[in-house]
């Protein structure tokens, strides 16, 4: 989150995260992280209780007792939930960055273009730094030049447009999200088929696996590298191209969990 403040603040949307920890804890956790937004404590977990999170898994002898189940909210003007990302897993959660693309298409900095036939590639996402279990949405941006389309899926008897990441133990990715597609009449083939043109987005959600799996797999500099391959037909108003493929990769950087425990006399006991 405090990677992400500045690009929030921008979209202008406040944020501030709440737990179950003393204002004590918080302090010191925002002061070892160098965190400049509110931390808020509901140290008897009302707030959690209240909006149906509270974590019921945990022994109530355990210190951890009265933690939510993780998640991130987002509140319109007037208070009103209007979004929520939660996962099924507790462990896992989704990245800043990632609801700011999904849900606002704000489009982190570019990582790298590639000019192949018939159309321009960009890659984004992925820039911050991560930790095991995070969610980042991976981006690729296609232009095309006028008159040019490529098929969408669903097209029958033509190569559709699709994204296909490289399995890895080191996450595990979701379906290819595509934009919608148009519904173009080609004269020259005389047919009626799903087509994109001009420029539009494929996102690819992938999971980081857990610490244990995922700290064997990272290089000296604790990256990781998600490589794909996007394959496409072009065509013009007068022809069909040979089918094509694109490499496409992001590199990410995976930090440790900060485990340091709160000073001894703040602690929950």
């Amino acid at each position: 989150m405090e990677q992400s403040r500045a690009r929030i603040a921008a979209q202008g949307l406040g944020l501030a995260t709440i737990s179950y920890d003393s204002t004590a804890v918080l302090k010191a956790f925002a002061e070892r992280q160098h965190i400049e937004y509110p931390l808020l404590s509901d140290p008897d977990s009302q707030v959690i209780r209240a909006y149906g999170i509270f974590n019921t898994t945990v022994d109530k002898d355990s210190f951890a007792y009265g933690i939510p189940y993780p998640g991130t909210y987002l509140l319109d003007a007037s208070g009103v939930v209007v979004a929520k990302y939660f996962e099924d897993d507790y462990k896992v959660r989704d990245t800043a960055e990632s609801i700011l693309f999904r849900r606002f298409g704000l489009t982190p900095a570019p990582r790298g273009t590639v000019e192949a036939k018939h159309l321009k590639l960009t890659t984004s996402g992925g820039a911050e730094a991560l930790r095991p279990n995070q969610r980042v949405t991976l981006a690729v941006d296609v232009e095309l030049p006028p008159k040019v389309h490529v098929y969408a899926p669903g097209v029958s008897g033509y190569i559709p447009i699709s994204l296909k990441l490289a399995e890895s133990p080191a996450f595990k990715a979701d379906p290819i999200v595509f934009p919608a597609s148009k519904t173009l009449r080609l004269e020259a083939i005389q047919e009626t088929v799903p087509v994109f043109e001009g420029n539009f987005r494929l996102l690819a959600t992938v999971t980081l696996a857990g610490q244990q799996q995922l700290e064997p797999l990272l290089d000296a500099q604790r990256e990781i590298t998600v490589s794909g391959e996007l394959r496409y037909q072009a065509c013009d108003d007068r022809q069909c191209f040979v089918p094509e493929s694109v490499p496409v990769k992001w590199t990410l950087r995976v930090l440790p969990f900060d485990r340091t425990r709160a000073p001894e006399a703040v602690r929950h006991k």
